[in-house]
């Protein structure tokens, strides 16, 4: 289906059951952070890996059968800007309380994330992913001279089938329309975001920059 734009883009950590972290363990309030604020925001969401071709079988001299891989989908994201703090706990990086900065640790995190985004005819639409990694695989910096040279966020999300088998068929991508009969947005950030809800949990200490009602 023909879409347009890019509302918005949420994340939230969960763990090895596919539970939702919050508070200091989690990013964001009650454990999601909506990529929102001063100067920040998704520009680009680009989803592939969803499926591959099927190989097909012969006999009989004709096509008899085509067996289908399971999906691997991935998808390149890029920000006008990202709460720094958040996005190094999203990759999995932590932080030196002795002597300042950020380094990777293993294993990285269980990321969960919701694509906002609306169709032609200006219905909502989502592409949720409920287990992933989040990478970021280098940075790019250039001089400014008479014009100031930017250089955008750019992440790659590394779907996974879900910690919780019990959720999405056990498959690592769900879409939804808003106008579909049993569409509820409240089941729908529970699901992907391991049991959220607008209560769960406390505040974190982390940034406030960020949205905090996804698909608002």
């Amino acid at each position: 289906m023909s879409t347009h734009g890019i509302k918005d883009v949420t994340f939230g950590l969960v763990d090895a059951n596919g539970k939702l972290l919050t508070s200091d363990a989690g990013v964001g309030t009650n454990g999601i952070y909506l990529v929102d604020g001063d100067a920040k925001g998704a520009t680009t969401a680009t989803v592939s890996g969803l499926e591959a071709e099927g190989t097909v079988a012969y006999a009989n001299d004709e096509a008899k059968r085509v067996s289908n891989g399971q999906a691997q989908p991935q998808v390149a994201l890029e920000f006008l800007d990202i709460d720094f703090d958040e996005l190094q706990k999203l990759k999995g990086y932590i932080q030196d309380a002795a002597n300042g900065g950020w380094t990777r640790q293993l294993p990285k995190p269980h990321v969960a994330m919701l694509l906002h985004f609306r169709s032609y005819t200006n219905i909502d639409m989502y592409e949720g992913f409920a287990n992933g990694q989040l990478i970021e695989t280098g940075s790019s910096h250039a001089t400014d001279n008479n014009a100031e040279t930017d250089a955008n966020t750019a992440l790659t999300y590394q779907a996974l089938t879900p910690a919780d088998n019990t959720i999405f068929n056990g498959e690592p991508y769900k879409i939804w329309m808003s106008q579909d009969a049993g569409f509820d947005k409240a089941k729908m950030l529970a699901e992907v975001f391991g049991g959220y809800s607008a209560t769960t949990g406390s505040s974190t200490t982390g940034s406030t920059t960020g949205g905090t009602t996804p698909g608002k």
